[in-house]
């Protein structure tokens, strides 16, 4: 222009939304993270959590059982993991091949079956897991112990190297069959004659899963709860107050009970009805960091350059408060696998055949005779509990500014 003013660009249109724009959204949130966990504060709390070293090992070795647990099927499963047959190779464990195919007519193959096992073995060959059964299959092939008076005991039945009984008498086949090393049953057999080992592997990964997304979405509500009511305070913290003293005192038990009469108890259910509970404990926690912290200077420097609320929250507020909430998490985590394993003892939590530590329980609870069934539940779920609960402390050594900052 003549007085010399410049003539601003032209304004460009938004660029509408698309896959590259959400992948850099994502890359720039995962470098924002890298960044927090590469600050001096953080590499700082890492190295006082390696320092407590029974909480440093109990961390290596959950993580060991998770990983070994998640892979279950490598482990424990009645069908082979890979097989060749007739110059195709086959993988059971993750396809299920009809019978047909191996000259049968049943829609589902038994791959331990005599005929079938020797179909594939003359055309080809097949490799299994060290544990030859899933968590649902039956030891077909157990001879039965001596009893009192010559009698052929049932089910439950010991580990083979636990007891000097003589067995039943049985075809060469099918002792054959039962002494090869995989179809062995290292812990005994369960009132319905399946593995232990079998079901303690697979319903510690279920008992797992269950307690992780219990404990993430759990928390995901009340530290959203908290810090409502914390940030905002007056009448919303008031009317939460009240709302939380209600819920609360409502025993979730017997709305378990409840549903249960009306629906079946499953994996999703039981995880609904336990996340419209759980979530109330970190409510408290995170509601009186943000009571304290919304006053701070910061806060209100944050106010005055014209920052929404919810940004106030979520992106200074918040990472504050979640130091005391992160060192709740593994004791959350080993109250909600506790919840369930309490719930399927006493016969109101998954449906029956589900692999579960609880039912365990109550089967050594009925079959006291039995002691390997109610040991090997309770050792199982003590060594779980003790892992989290030390890495809880040491998380919680981490977090105290009295030894981060020593």
């Amino acid at each position: 222009m003549q007085d010399g003013t410049a003539i601003p660009p032209t304004a460009t249109p938004l660029e509408a939304p698309g896959p590259h724009r959400t992948i850099g959204f994502l890359g720039k949130s995962l470098e924002t993270w890298r960044a927090k966990l590469a600050s001096p504060i953080w590499q700082r709390r890492w190295q006082s959590f390696k320092a407590n070293k029974r909480g440093y090992f109990s961390l290596k070795l959950f993580l060991t059982i998770f990983v070994v647990s998640m892979c279950a099927e490598l482990i424990a499963n009645d069908k082979p993991v890979l097989a060749r047959y007739k110059g195709e190779f086959l993988m059971p464990v993750l396809v299920d091949y009809p019978e047909a195919k191996f000259g049968g007519f049943l829609a589902i193959t038994d791959y331990k079956d005599p005929v079938i096992k020797d179909e594939i073995e003359q055309n080809g060959w097949m490799l299994w897991p060290p544990i030859r059964y899933s968590y649902t299959s039956i030891n077909k092939d157990y001879p039965r112990l001596k009893g009192g008076e010559g009698r052929c005991l049932g089910f439950p039945a010991p580990p083979y190297w636990a007891t000097r009984a003589a067995y039943c008498e049985a075809p060469p086949d099918q002792l054959q069959r039962f002494q090869a090393i995989g179809n062995r049953n290292w812990l005994g057999t369960d009132d319905q004659g399946r593995d232990v080992v079998a079901r303690v592997l697979y319903g510690l990964r279920l008992s797992l899963l269950f307690g992780l997304i219990l404990t993430i979405v759990s928390a995901a509500i009340g530290v959203t709860a908290g810090a409502v009511q914390g940030y905002f305070g007056g009448w919303v913290d008031l009317i939460f107050q009240r709302f939380l003293e209600i819920w609360s005192s409502i025993p979730y038990l017997y709305v378990l009970i409840i549903i249960s009469s009306v629906l079946v108890p499953g994996f999703w259910t039981l995880l609904g009805v336990l996340l419209l509970f759980q979530w109330v404990s970190l409510v408290g926690v995170v509601r009186a960091e943000f009571l304290r912290g919304r006053n701070f200077e910061y806060i209100t420097a944050a106010r005055a350059l014209g920052l929404s609320d919810w940004k106030i929250m979520f992106k200074h507020l918040l990472p504050n408060a979640m130091v005391a909430t992160l060192t709740f998490l593994p004791f959350k985590l080993s109250a909600s696998i506790t919840a369930l394993t309490a719930l399927d003892f006493l016969g109101l939590g998954l449906p029956p055949g589900s692999p579960s530590l609880g039912e365990l329980l109550a089967q050594g609870k009925a079959n006291l005779q039995a002691i390997w069934l109610g040991f090997t539940a309770f050792a199982s779920l003590a060594v779980i509990l003790s892992l989290l609960i030390f890495i809880g402390e040491a998380v919680r050594d981490a977090f105290d500014p009295r030894k981060t900052f020593r």
